[in-house]
């Protein structure tokens, strides 16, 4: 008997909106693991992942759908991340939030999660926020193996 198991990897991206702190909108969807992440969890399993760990989120203003070989953001503000936790079996969350006094100006159409040394782990893309010193994004991104 043979046994196999296909590992997929994948993720989840869930963003709050808020206004002057009145969630105005919540939404969730996929997200695109780029081919970066690949490499950065191949060598952390191998022990060379140095700067591997995600720890940071990034938004902006490349509003393209995301590609696997996608390594930056467009015109990015960059924060760490206020934590992480695991959920479930074979998944790991990393919660963040952009304060009211963060990013202002920028129109944000993507989002990116993004390890130590700048490698981009995973992009998402949706409709423009206008950000303005009135509203706040909180959430959390899901991966998921």
């Amino acid at each position: 008997m043979k046994a196999t198991e296909i590992l997929t990897l994948r993720g989840s991206l869930l963003v709050n909106v808020r206004r002057a702190g009145v969630l105005v909108e919540s939404w969730r969807d996929d997200n695109m693991i780029m081919v970066a992440a690949r490499v950065a969890l191949a060598q952390l399993v191998a022990g060379d992942g140095a700067g591997k760990i995600i720890t940071k989120i990034g938004v902006g203003t490349n509003g393209s759908g995301p590609t696997p070989a996608d390594t930056a953001l467009t015109s990015s503000f960059i924060k760490n991340l206020q934590g992480h936790e695991y959920p479930a079996a074979g998944r790991v969350q990393f919660n963040w939030k952009l304060e009211t006094t963060e990013a202002n100006g920028k129109v944000i159409r993507e989002f990116g999660l993004i390890a130590a040394d700048n490698t981009l782990f995973a992009r998402k893309t949706r409709a423009p926020i206008e950000k303005a010193e009135d509203i706040s994004l909180d959430g959390a991104w899901t991966i998921i193996f």
